[in-house]
């Protein structure tokens, strides 16, 4: 998230090359009333414990939605999806991460397709922080990438998680955070090999040719050696709902094992392929949806007419091809009762490369985004239990190796002919460090826990080029695009507390600062090799711009009761925080330009709440509304002119959100609407420009058979998005410092049906 900011500061960064006050104090003394609370409450109950597991949340008889924490802790800081939670959810589900999580309050899933599988062209935001600024692991290890910056969510098949957690407020120092968490941190846990032989399989079709196929095989326990194996692959593809073009093939494989090593020790390895090309939608401009309904539909030219202006825009000269390849090991070790060791080495590598029409000065010119990222670690932690008291330490290491660059190219007679690389620079590798020392303990009713996690990022030096004139485009060094070698760190201390009041009723409260390391280098160095004679004049160089680079940083509180009742659950959760640090453009008068840096504040408060109740044993209703303020601290100072922006929404975040649903059964029948409305929202800083609200109803309906051929479960579902057709804007393109028509917008895909075929045995 980008805010608000007037003067420049700070230490530079480096870019990659080889393979990214009154509600304070109300919420400060309402936490000090709770530890108080249940400190008493403590000293009264005596040292009993109470069970480690909360009261769940229950629909029908199946868990949609629990509290979760990581296992060395005491305090349920996170929401759990369960497999069921993720399923009824549907298509965009199955194969997209962020999809799953759409049921949440709390966060604002936008997509441009309905189907899960346009990758990276989506907007999702976490308490109105973008998603991209936070975390993604599966079992603790962290996805990432950059440019763009941020998780990749599409390379799993969701079929293969039992579950997934997320934490929006104070992350657990376990998770591995990689890049940062101000977007909140989600955990993916696999449903690691069974312990009996089984088969999954399921087809589903639908419309714009919607096609996957998914099949998983589980060995079972092999011949009494404490072996077991798992493996999966699917392949899926679909027609862009609007322009020529198909999002797919995408095909996946994974490839699980867990073996016991005695009776203290054991080690599971999971391996993930992901393989996706797709064509790229056309986002519309602030003039284009002026008249949505006109534009609705405008994409990408199916044909080359010649026209350079024209041929940028051709389907075949957008689209992209992402590779992804994942490794990790998981050695558990238990010496004694008392202590729990485990360790957690990894690797992951992603190839991508990205056509992209642009315009330029002289007409227009195709862009090929280029990123091989390489990034191998381990992550170590020690828990040991000495009467109420839990301690864990552990350390998290990683060495990252980014070559991110583009190649241009001319279309010509039909095919592209190269115009030489974008800039380029030879750089060594990245390395992250970073010790995490955490406590809990139980006493009575209460409980408690505290975290301290230090970060530590050292980037490389590295050397820049340019490509000469042509016709070879040779690359020549250019010192001024160099950049020196550099360090961030921060300190990531984290505080929660809960008192169980009753059998049905809980409180909580905690604390957690979330971090980003500097990201968006590109916008950057394109910003100045585009203005090179313009800021040499001034005596400045890449590195000059670069020094204004730093970490990111966000303060959180949250404060919630839990209410657990024969008919009903309530969950609501007040939260504060603050942002400081922010990326946003500031304005230089010695070149008269703005450039990112980072000296941003905001503000942000609201209301998260999941609530459940159960009608009858057959008919059970989830509503969970979200109030976000996420306003800007500062006015932007913008080529020498102020721009009213202290005080504002930030861009993209809606007041209010609301997901709510009603699940009916009736024998093997489910049927489950559902519908989302998301609020009005901005698209600049100044709040000029504004989207309108919008209501999205679905429907799922599932049939049971019952026992054919012995098979476990044989389900028939049907899928109907946007049942009531909306035309509306589901994901705005905008940095948070945008100025009014520049963001860019796609709109949601209208009323579509797919039908899936489920068979387990």
């Amino acid at each position: 998230m980008r805010s608000i900011c007037i003067n420049l500061h700070k230490k530079q960064y480096k870019q990659h090359q080889r393979k990214l006050y009154n509600k304070k104090v109300l919420f400060s003394l309402t936490a000090a009333t709770l530890l108080a609370q249940g400190g008493l409450q403590s000293g009264l109950a005596g040292a009993e414990e109470i069970p480690e597991v909360m009261p769940e949340v229950l629909v029908s008889g199946e868990k949609l939605v629990t509290p979760t924490r990581q296992a060395s802790e005491t305090v349920y800081t996170g929401s759990e999806i369960t497999a069921k939670g993720i399923a009824i959810q549907g298509a965009k589900a199955t194969t997209s991460v962020y999809g799953s999580l759409d049921m949440l309050p709390g966060i604002n899933v936008e997509s441009a397709d309905s189907n899960g599988l346009a990758a990276e062209m989506s907007s999702v935001r976490v308490r109105g922080v973008k998603s991209a600024l936070g975390a993604m692991t599966v079992e603790g290890v962290p996805n990432y990438g950059g440019n763009p910056i941020g998780p990749r969510d599409y390379i799993y098949d969701m079929e293969n998680m039992k579950s997934l957690s997320i934490y929006k407020g104070a992350v657990p120092g376990d998770i591995g955070t990689g890049v940062g968490s101000r977007g909140g941190a989600i955990e993916l846990r696999p449903d690691w090999p069974h312990e009996d032989f089984g088969v999954s399989f399921k087809q589903s079709i639908g419309a714009n040719a919607y096609t996957r196929t998914f099949l998983r095989l589980d060995s079972g326990e092999i011949a009494d050696m404490g072996t077991g194996i798992s493996g999966s692959f699917s392949s899926a593809e679909a027609d862009k709902w609007r322009g020529p073009g198909t999002l797919g093939p995408r095909l996946n494989a994974n490839l699980a094992l867990r073996q016991s090593l005695g009776d203290k020790a054991s080690v599971k390895i999971w391996f993930n392929h992901n393989d996706l090309e797709q064509n790229l939608y056309r986002s519309l401009s602030s003039t284009d949806i002026e008249d949505l309904n006109a534009n609705y539909e405008k994409d990408y030219n199916s044909s080359l007419t010649g026209n350079l202006a024209q041929d940028i825009y051709y389907y075949g000269y957008n689209q992209g091809s992402y590779q992804n390849d994942d490794l990790m090991a998981v050695l558990d070790f238990n010496p004694t009762e008392a202590l729990y060791l485990t360790f957690k080495p990894y690797t992951s590598q992603e190839d991508v490369e990205i056509l992209e029409g642009r315009t330029s000065k002289s007409g227009g010119s195709i862009r090929k985004r280029i990123r091989d990222i390489e990034r191998t670690g381990i992550i170590g932690e020690a828990v040991w239990q000495t009467g109420s008291l839990k301690s864990s330490a552990g350390y998290h290491f990683e060495a990252t190796d980014m070559s991110i660059y583009s190649m241009n190219y001319a279309p010509v007679n039909g095919s592209l002919a190269y115009r030489g690389y974008g800039r380029m620079a030879s750089r060594g590798t990245a390395y992250i460090n970073s010790p995490y020392l955490k406590l809990a303990g139980t006493h009575g009713t209460f409980n408690w826990q505290a975290g301290l996690k230090y970060f530590h990022f050292k980037d490389a030096a590295s050397q820049g080029s340019m490509s000469g004139s042509g016709p070879d485009y040779t690359l020549q060094r250019t010192p001024d695009l160099d950049r020196e070698a550099s360090e961030y760190d921060t300190l990531l201390p984290t505080l929660a507390a809960s008192s169980q009041l009753t059998d049905a009723m809980e409180l909580r409260a905690s604390y957690g600062k979330s971090f980003i390391r500097p990201y968006s280098y590109m916008p950057l160095v394109n910003l100045y090799s585009a203005n090179r004679a313009t800021f040499q004049a001034q005596g400045m160089n890449l590195q000059d711009l670069f020094d204004g680079y730093d970490i990111e940083e966000t303060h959180t509180i949250d404060l919630g009761i839990r209410y657990t009742g024969s008919w009903f659950d309530l969950s609501p959760s007040l939260f504060y925080s603050t942002h400081s640090n922010l990326i946003c453009k500031v304005y230089d008068p010695r070149v008269d330009l703005n450039y990112n840096q980072f000296v941003g504040e905001a503000t942000g408060y609201g209301l998260d709440l999941e609530i459940n109740t159960y009608l009858s044993d057959d008919l059970t209703w989830f509503i969970n509304p979200t109030y976000t303020s996420l306003t800007y601290d500062k006015n932007l100072l913008y080529a020498g002119n102020t721009l009213e922006a202290d005080g504002n929404q930030v861009v993209d975040t809606p007041e209010w959100l609301l997901k709510t649903g009603v699940i009916w059964h009736a024998g093997p029948l489910e049927v489950v609407p559902m519908l989302r409305y998301i609020g009005n929202r901005y698209t600049d800083l100044e709040n000029k420009g504004e989207v309108d609200a919008a209501t999205v109803v679905d429907l799922t309906m599932s049939y049971t058979f019952p026992n054919i051929l012995d098979s476990k479960e044989i389900k028939l579902s049907l899928e109907l998005n946007n049942l009531l057709d909306e035309e509306y804007i589901s994901s705005i393109n905008a940095s948070d410092d945008s100025k009014e028509g520049e963001a860019s917008y796609y709109p949601g895909a209208p009323f579509s049906g797919m039908l899936t075929l489920a068979v387990k045995y």
